[in-house]
């Protein structure tokens, strides 16, 4: 299935600097050159879900070495490293070491031999790639994953391995002697194919076709189909034969689940998801199970009200708990009961579901500055909880494997250990989940029903469903289309996550086992209630579904029966397409301008191949009301140049012969169709008469009539002609045919070709039809001669003129760049318009005098996306140009009104400069827009004319600040032309007056902002907000410096007094006390990377973040699930 959406790429994954087997691992991202596929499993299912199971033997193992010299050198986008065999295939590694258009090193594993590999391969490895730190091993950054590599997804990894700061810093180790190393753990489990795999055969049961992105709702549809008394509820909802499954969620769900119940093959899920209202891109969007569970089942509650199944949701999934606070000193409670249809369980800090639910009615102690306020009793001290009234039959538990890390400002997935047991017993330890009030008679005793997983990372990853329909020992996994047996192993404890360890098998290199995360681990479970079962789990039969619908669905099975057979038999048959003037007169000037016809628009027959061509023109005779003896049939044939035309009659010899004799005589081409002409004659009372017999002299030719005014070609017949007879002989016949005087003057073009160019040539009417080189199924177009002199204009004067508009006329979509979606007008335009063409255009119809301020830019057909770069003035020759996106032509593009000419813009350099004021705490945020041989001076001064400064003489410098952390002040003789403010932030700011009167012992020190987090038993250093620069003067105790940075800071007494202070390098802090001097930790002297040398103020970060809402565990930035009908 796939993640498609589409991921913008500076949505970064914030991975910072990881150990190895970092629980902040997140899910890998598919390496992007091309349409970037939207999940991390192609929607043909060969994902490692599908397969994993399928290990017939243990995996192989091993680690491969790269060292890569002179790494900060190299000048190439992406390499290749040697290739090495694990398990019998070849592998490489792929790196980006300046990013796959990121700031991070991009790395990937990659299929060696994939371009030689047979059809339909596909390999599964769990792997992990690590840059090596040279200087404390602990520091090595590696990450792992699995995936299973296939033809459409044959390299796999990190687009944000790591950041390219932290790589390229010759202080953090990664970098030693300009030398990288990179390390690749590989472990390979051979697979079963799968492409013969019948699922109903090997387990009865079928499965759900992917539509892009859509295996989250597969695994949850089958897990719901799998609860027989949901299926009835579904069936016995009233739904009529008037009805459309696409309009109607009730009548899609029931064809759904009979196709389910009755198919052999696996079951589309297109009506259903029409009946939601989704377009095709919903289909691409990766969405939450959880939350599309909620919303199809408020849906169909809502849809089964006032009908015999009204409540049918409510009584299967509904269960209520009690919301308590309860005084400790005084005699108050305070209890709200509440309903639920699903319990969310914590899984992180949890080894079990008892554990979470141990957490879910853990007492809060509501005591000190928390007290609660009891009504008349005023503050109290009091404990605050949650206890179960009642439990419901089917209990859905929807584990939090997502959660919000406020920290890192990101999802992340929580791939920890987490247990959940085949039998639940939520009355354990005397019922300590339940109420004072809860029916203690009622056993809730639950035994495991479905397991449905979540495999990959973060931003995207496959869903696949463990299902034991029965609740007997044989569990089942489904898996899009593909339904396995699975063993109660491998659907539970194989489920819980965790860490997978490989033995390595390559010894005498190094023993190290190899440690997987577990990306594959359970994210939703779905309990029965043991007492409930047979009542759940009861009969579903054809009495339960509606006449109407197993009359409709078994004639689409018919239907589709009749397809598969039509397709199991065309070997036997050939198609023959009857073009006659008919179609001609139809088409011309209406579907198509040139040649004569377009064969998909034309009478055609299915006939088997056996039978003799004489007895096919019975079956004409008998369809279409024309004898046999006035039929003569035409043999069309490709020209060299492109054309198609009728070019004989078929021979009585011919007419002898099979179908399919002939059909393999006309086009040698396997399984073609015999594309034939039907002439037929008319007498002058339109009769039919025989056709006239044909000699070698003769030449049939095909009239179309131009009409300059109404800008207006048709078909008007067809006529033999003498190849040694002139047009001229032929004038006052042609005349008639267009309803014109006898004497009318008429212009005549041959019409030649049509591809690459249009080619149609004036006919010289004295010469022969032979010296013009004339012959069977040539076209000639006529138009009235004009007059000789006349103020009429028209557009196209003549048939050349207008078949070469034809040909290149262009409808344009144009929207403007900052309204991508919307359509603001059209515009017909030539394919073969040059670039100012285009543009005058645009700017006349906007009212623009100077169309050199429009700027274009092209659409990307597959993101529905403007492309990232405008199009530069004058860059390309023609409309057709901007249009091509690969192999498709688009019909949009965008536009923008500039305020200077683009030719003018393009010298010049913009960027985008934060400028923080002396006294005020608001950047204003400024596009500096200059030449681009100007210097960092220019754009000082340039920035002087644009904002409020402390004192006229104010002195600027521009920063380079990047993650927090200054590492650069720009010299003002830079030339601007090569910085990148993509990246990085450009901050000016006034230099303060005492750095500029520096003492001899005076430093001018970094400070910046910290916060520490522990992962994996380490400390790391997170910085955030503005960093700055600050003089520190000899001696100087920390308490004076602490005096100083209050007072520029602004920050108050309370708050200040939690700041601590310490001295860090490359990382590592060391606290100050106030009695320190401060100088004599900074080295006197400036070295490379004093950035990592700096004072750090540790305090809380209360920078705003990003507004999060919505369901905390909705794992990727993505819209909400929405059922619209």
């Amino acid at each position: 299935m796939t993640m498609m959406t589409p991921q913008p790429l500076d949505q970064q994954e914030d991975e910072e600097m990881l150990v190895p087997h970092s629980d902040l691992v997140e899910g890998p991202q598919p390496l992007v050159e091309g349409p970037q596929p939207m999940e991390v499993v192609p929607a043909d299912n060969d994902n490692a879900g599908s397969v994993e199971n399928q290990a017939n033997e243990e995996p192989q193992a091993s680690r491969h070495t790269w060292t890569i010299e002179n790494f900060s050198r190299l000048n190439t986008k992406k390499m290749y490293s040697d290739i090495f065999t694990v398990g019998g295939y070849k592998w490489r590694v792929l790196i980006f070491p300046k990013g796959n258009n990121v700031d991070y090193l991009s790395m990937y594993l990659d299929v060696a031999d994939s371009a030689t590999l047979p059809y339909g391969w596909s390999r599964y490895a769990q792997f992990s790639l690590a840059v090596v730190n040279q200087m404390h091993s602990k520091l090595t950054v590696k990450k792992d994953t699995q995936h299973q590599f296939n033809q459409r997804e044959s390299d796999w990894g990190f687009t944000s391995f790591m950041p390219l700061s932290e790589l390229y810093d010759p202080n953090k180790g990664y970098l030693v002697n300009d030398t990288c190393v990179v390390e690749a753990d590989v472990a390979v489990r051979k697979v079963v194919d799968y492409w013969a795999y019948d699922s109903k055969k090997e387990t009865g049961y079928v499965g759900l076709k992917n539509q892009g992105a859509t295996c989250y709702m597969n695994s949850l549809l089958q897990t719901l189909y799998h609860i027989p008394y949901f299926r009835k509820a579904v069936y016995h909802m009233p739904t009529t034969e008037n009805d459309i499954p696409t309009g109607s969620i009730p009548l899609a769900l029931q064809s759904l689940f009979y196709k389910l119940q009755y198919n052999d093959t696996s079951v589309a899920t297109k009506e259903l998801t029409k009946s939601f209202g989704w377009d095709t891109y919903d289909s691409f969007m990766q969405h939450d199970v959880q939350e599309l569970n909620r919303v199809l089942c408020e849906k169909l509650e809502d849809k089964m009200k006032g009908t015999v199944v009204e409540g049918t949701i409510q009584k299967l999934f509904e269960g209520h708990h009690m919301n308590y606070i309860e005084c400790i000193n005084v005699d108050f409670k305070s209890t709200r009961k509440e309903s639920f249809y699903d319990l969310q369980l914590d899984v992180k800090g949890c080894k079990d579901v008892y554990a979470s639910f141990d957490k879910y009615v853990e007492v809060e102690r509501l005591e000190g500055d928390n007290k609660y306020h009891a009504e008349e009793h005023g503050l109290q001290d009091a404990k605050k909880g949650v206890l179960f009234i009642d439990f419901p039959p089917v209990l859905q538990l929807q584990l939090k494997r997502f959660e919000y890390d406020f920290m890192r400002d990101t999802m992340v997935k929580i791939n920890d250990r987490y247990e959940f047991p085949l039998e639940l017993d939520l009355d354990r330890d005397n019922g300590k989940y339940l109420s004072p009030e809860a029916d203690r008679s009622v056993r809730n005793l639950y035994t495991l029903h479905s397991v449905l997983v979540h495999s990959g990372g973060v931003h995207g990853g496959h869903y696949y469903a463990f299902i034991r329909p029965t609740l007997t020992d044989q569990w089942y996994k489904f898996d899009d289309e593909r339904v396995t047996k699975e063993d109660v192993k491998r659907a539970l404890e194989e489920q819980y996550g965790g860490e997978e360890e490989l033995p390595q098998t390559n010894p005498g290199y190094n023993n190290t086992p190899f440690k997987f995360t577990k990306y594959s681990n359970a994210y939703m479970l779905v309990y029965i209630r043991v007492s409930d079962k047979d009542k759940i789990i009861c009969d579903v039969d054809e009495k339960d579904i509606a006449e109407h619908l197993r009359i409709r669905l078994k004639k689409e099975q018919e239907e589709k029966e009749d397809k598969r057979r039509y397709k199991a038999q065309a070997h036997l048959y050939t198609i023959i397409k009857v073009a006659r003037d008919e179609d001609l007169r139809e088409q011309i000037g209406k579907d198509i301008y040139f040649d004569l016809v377009d064969h998909d628009k034309v009478r055609n027959f299915r006939i088997q191949k056996q039978m003799p061509f004489h007895l096919f023109k019975e079956e004409v005779a008998k369809e279409l009301g024309i004898p046999v003896q006035f039929q003569r049939f035409w043999i069309w044939a490709k020209r060299q140049n492109h054309t198609y035309r009728p070019n004989r009659p078929l021979t009585a010899q011919e007419e002898a012969q099979t179908v399919g004799t002939l059909r393999e005589v006309s086009n040698k081409a396997h399984n073609a169709e015999l594309k034939l002409f039907l002439e037929v004659e008319r007498g002058p009372d339109l009769q039919l008469v025989p056709p006239p017999e044909k000699i070698k002299e003769d030449i049939l030719l095909f009239f179309k009539l131009y009409d300059p005014h109404k800008e207006e070609l048709r078909y008007v017949g067809r006529l033999f002609v003498k190849s040694t007879g002139k047009p001229l002989e032929i004038l006052t016949k042609l005349n008639e045919l267009a309803g014109f005087a006898p004497d009318q003057e008429i212009e005549l073009f041959e019409e030649i070709k049509f591809e690459p160019s249009v080619m149609c040539e004036r006919l010289d009417k004295r010469a022969s039809f032979r010296f013009s080189q004339i012959e069977d199924g040539d076209i000639i177009c006529f138009q009235k001669r004009p007059p000789p002199e006349t103020d009429e204009q028209v557009r196209f004067p003549d048939v050349p003129s207008y078949l070469e508009y034809v040909k290149n006329r262009q409808i344009v979509h144009f929207r403007a760049l900052e309204r991508p979606k919307e359509d603001e007008f059209c515009l017909e335009l030539a394919k073969n318009h040059t670039y100012d063409d285009v543009v005058e255009r645009v700017a006349q119809h906007l009212s623009l005098d100077d169309p050199s301020k429009i700027r274009l830019t092209p659409h990307n057909c597959y993101s529905q996306q403007p492309k990232p770069n405008p199009i530069k003035y004058r860059s390309v020759d023609h409309l057709i140009d901007m249009l091509v996106h690969y192999n498709q032509i688009s019909d949009i593009l965008y536009y923008e009104v500039l305020d200077i000419p683009l030719p003018e813009l393009q010298c010049l350099k913009t960027l985008k400069v934060a400028f923080h004021h002396a006294t005020k705490d608001e950047a204003t945020i400024l596009n500096i827009r200059l030449p681009k041989p100007s210097t960092v001076g220019d754009v000082l001064n340039e920035i002087k004319t644009k904002v409020e400064l402390s004192h006229p003489n104010a002195e600027l410098r521009l920063l380079e600040v990047f993650y927090h952390k200054i590492y650069k002040i720009f010299p003002t003789s830079e030339k601007i032309e090569n910085i990148n403010d993509q990246y990085w932030t450009l901050r000016a700011e006034e230099i303060p007056e005492e750095e500029k009167n520096l003492g001899q012992n005076d430093r001018l020190i970094h400070v910046y902002h910290f916060t520490k987090e522990t992962a994996q038993n380490q400390v790391q250093v997170q910085n955030f907000g503005e960093p700055f620069f600050l003089v520190i003067h000899e001696g100087e105790t920390l308490a004076e410096v602490k005096a100083r940075i209050q007072k520029k800071l602004q920050v108050p007494d309370e708050e200040f007094s939690k700041w601590k202070f310490a001295f860090l390098s490359l990382g590592r802090p060391e606290y100050l006390e106030d009695s320190d001097v401060v100088s004599t930790r900074f080295q006197r002297r400036d070295v490379y990377g004093a950035w990592e040398q700096y004072l750090g103020l540790e305090h809380s970060d209360t920078t705003p973040k990003r507004s999060y809402n919505a369901s905390q565990n909705r794992h990727t930035f993505e819209k909400p699930v929405k059922i619209y009908n």
